[in-house]
């Protein structure tokens, strides 16, 4: 998850260029889900499957858009009637079902695209790792990530890399009660 220096998510705000494609590219490529809620969902359905069909020329965009394009999507939407991104379901079960029923199933981890779903899986406690890449921003306002949580989480801090511009990513593993 993108956030600013301040918590905030916000797409318009962050500092995106190849290297930081790259690694979600690469992160993506290693995925067996996406989760994602209606308003995230549909931010990423109208821009990412155009850019398959037509390519813009920049490699590390092009080369992203190709791989959440391939990867399995579950969108959880009380509005959405449908889904008509490739490889893109809605959820036919509550997140605390649909989560546990994936985590069953053989195949690669299950990452979380949208602020909402990442905050309530919390709440949860079925976050088994935060990889959070804090951009050099201070936005000011916006969305903040972890809304409306009631519990402390003690974290762990896994492993950090930084890029060119300053943004670091942050690997964290709730500390077990």
């Amino acid at each position: 998850m993108n956030i600013s220096l301040d918590g905030f998510c916000d797409h318009t705000m962050g500092i995106v260029n190849d290297e930081l494609h790259n690694h979600y590219t690469e992160m993506i490529q290693h995925a067996g889900t996406l989760l994602y809620g209606r308003t995230t969902y549909q931010l990423m359905e109208i821009y990412w499957p155009e850019l398959v069909k037509n390519p813009s020329g920049d490699q590390s965009s092009d080369d992203f858009a190709i791989a959440i394009d391939n990867v399995q999507k579950v969108v959880f939407s009380r509005t959405l009637k449908h889904v008509a991104w490739r490889n893109t379901t809605l959820a036919t079960r509550g997140l605390k079902e649909e989560v546990l029923a994936l985590r069953e199933q053989p195949g690669n981890d299950i990452f979380v695209g949208s602020p909402g779903l990442i905050a309530q899986l919390t709440e949860l406690h079925l976050i088994d790792e935060y990889q959070l890449a804090v951009h050099p921003v201070i936005a000011g306002h916006g969305l903040p990530l972890f809304k409306n949580i009631s519990d402390t989480i003690v974290l762990n801090r896994v492993k950090t890399k930084t890029f060119t511009t300053g943004v670091m990513v942050h690997w964290y593993q709730p500390v077990k009660k």
